[in-house]
């Protein structure tokens, strides 16, 4: 890291960290412990709060658990209080990647992910990563074209979460902003 302050990691919830989706053969692993009522957190492996926490970077909670991800979910994770993202209410649709090209020019997945422009502002410069199961190639464009700093959208397989080779990446990819 380059550097003083670090990059931002913003952490999605359904997919990355709570597989769903058809199931791999034998089924999501299930952990035990608390799940606040709700069964899909049995999925929810407790070893991903300690390599979350060996990441150089600042973790962010980007998804609609809002405040229930730290109620619900850290304690399961062993991670401390972390910030969320506050999503704008909007009834505005997604907007194409590239304005006056109907669907951005590419087809079929080319609509921007509600999450991205609120995330390049929230990032407000910084550098950040960004891990969720529904990141698209529109996503990529756009923060390109408008992220003033480094960033890195991080696609995770919803069907098994965060993997071995995830945190990798991630790693890897903190470690040179």
């Amino acid at each position: 890291m380059t550097g003083s302050v670090l990059p931002l990691l913003f952490l999605d919830v359904d997919g990355p960290l709570i597989p769903f989706g058809a199931p791999p053969p034998g089924g999501h692993p299930e952990f035990p412990g608390p799940t606040g009522g709700n069964p899909l957190v049995a999925r929810v492996d407790p070893g991903l709060g300690p390599r979350l926490l060996r990441l150089p970077c600042e973790l962010v909670w980007a998804t609609t658990w809002l405040t229930d991800a730290d109620a619900c979910l850290a304690p399961r994770l062993g991670l401390p209080h972390l910030p969320y993202v506050d999503w704008p209410v909007t009834d505005e649709p997604d907007q194409p990647d590239q304005p006056g090209v109907p669907n951005g020019g590419t087809g079929g997945g080319a609509q921007l992910h509600w999450k991205t422009r609120t995330l390049v502002a929230r990032a407000g410069g910084r550098p950040f990563a960004w891990v969720d199961d529904e990141i698209t190639p529109a996503d990529r464009r756009w923060v390109r074209a408008h992220s003033p700093a480094p960033a890195l959208l991080h696609r995770v397989d919803p069907q098994v979460g965060l993997t071995g080779t995830d945190f990798a990446a991630l790693d890897a990819w903190l470690r040179t902003v």
